[in-house]
């Protein structure tokens, strides 16, 4: 994967981040790419919070993988930061290449190298084959997670 280049995310790569999270059955039912307008004004934020890493695979020019890497300071686990990966998303050209390995193990080595204890993610439970993937890298299904709408 030497022609890759990860990066941090720019406004100018927000049309392709969308498209990627709108692609597949759960991002095609709560993303919008139509209306760019919301996820500019988040990126701004994202963009000036020293605790957020959204990062981009690309490959000739063009963005093929993202995920957003969120450093949480804590006092738990003895003061520990951790990180935590949300958004993993790969265009479908580079499904089943490694992009995906590759993204992940961006995340876990940045993690490292900012001094977190823990990585951690939650996946959707539809998403199974997600699931055994994150399980053949190591990450071990070792909590119960909820969600509240708000």
């Amino acid at each position: 994967m030497s022609d890759l280049e990860f990066r941090r995310a720019t406004a100018d790569d927000i049309p392709a981040i969308v498209a990627l999270l709108a692609d597949d059955p759960l991002g095609a039912q709560r993303e919008s790419p139509g209306d760019l307008a919301p996820y500019r004004a988040a990126f701004t934020e994202l963009d000036r919070d020293p605790n957020q890493r959204l990062t981009v695979a690309v490959r000739d020019g063009r963005v093929v993988g993202t995920l957003q890497l969120t450093l949480i300071p804590g006092l738990s686990r003895r003061g520990a930061t951790r990180a935590l990966v949300e958004a993993v998303r790969v265009h479908p050209e580079e499904r089943g290449h490694g992009l995906g390995t590759e993204l992940l193990r961006w995340a876990i080595d940045t993690a490292r190298a900012e001094g977190c204890a823990l990585l951690q993610l939650t996946s959707d439970a539809t998403r199974v084959d997600a699931h055994r993937f994150y399980e053949r890298l190591g990450f071990q299904a070792t909590h119960l997670g909820f969600k509240y709408p708000l």
